[in-house]
């Protein structure tokens, strides 16, 4: 399981926000490609980009941010965030970006997925935030019907690099991470989980590791980095550890 820290950008800047609300947002740093390269330094094999005012606006607001970000660092990064067609697909993906997140394209627009994973194998991961275990879509301001599980279960077959799965009450609260629903999506399909929203501590990473057999993947993490509730570092090596 890998550590992937968040860097979320509103605005030019990076920023976490509180349930996905973005009347509830704090500034973390002015920069965020000097914050990338704090990742680097401190030992991450891969950073969790997201273009919050995309998300909105369904379209990139931060790009040349993200790319400025993407070449700054030797890291691997994946970026989510108002990609919502081809066209932006290939401009990340052409220019230094690892892998993008389709989220609210997977409801909107589902062919887009099939269509994505042709062109680009091993380089398209499905973001599914879920309040409630229903998923939210248009940067967690739309809430539909649509079952979390449902979703993964779609796209089973689809060679998707994996699935990036947000509990949105959780997120930004610090409350802990949601186990028992990341589990439960994790064992519903073959498709790599990687946990986020609420990790506070050390102990969400023993709680995911000991689901790990189950198909996480890995775990991102952004707000208990930014207060120094968790050291990247310490995460990183929670995480190496063998499995009893």
């Amino acid at each position: 399981m890998i550590i992937i820290p968040a860097i979320d950008i509103k605005d030019g800047k990076c920023v976490r926000l509180s349930q996905g609300d973005f009347d509830r947002v704090t500034v973390y740093a002015d920069n965020p490609v000097e914050t990338a390269q704090k990742w680097e330094q401190k030992g991450a094999q891969l950073i969790h980009v997201v273009d919050l005012d995309g998300s909105v606006a369904g379209t990139p607001k931060n790009a040349q941010t993200i790319l400025r970000l993407a070449r700054a660092i030797n890291v691997p990064i994946q970026v989510g965030g108002g990609i919502r067609d081809m066209e932006t697909i290939s401009f990340y993906l052409q220019n230094s970006v690892s892998a993008v997140i389709l989220g609210t394209a997977a409801l909107q627009n589902k062919e887009i997925i099939h269509k994505a994973v042709a062109s680009y194998p091993a380089k398209i991961i499905l973001g599914i935030d879920a309040l409630d275990g229903k998923v939210s879509i248009q940067g967690w301001t739309q809430k539909t019907k649509e079952n979390a599980v449902d979703l993964a279960r779609r796209f089973e077959n689809s060679a998707l690099k994996a699935i990036v799965y947000t509990d949105i009450k959780r997120d930004g609260m610090g409350t802990g991470v949601n186990t028992d629903a990341t589990r439960v999506l994790a064992e519903a399909t073959d498709i790599p989980v990687i946990a986020s929203g609420g990790v506070a501590s050390i102990k969400d990473i023993q709680k995911l590791r000991e689901i790990e057999s189950c198909g996480i993947h890995g775990v991102i993490i952004g707000r208990a980095l930014y207060t120094g509730a968790i050291c990247l570092e310490e995460a990183i090596s929670e995480a190496a550890k063998p499995l009893k």
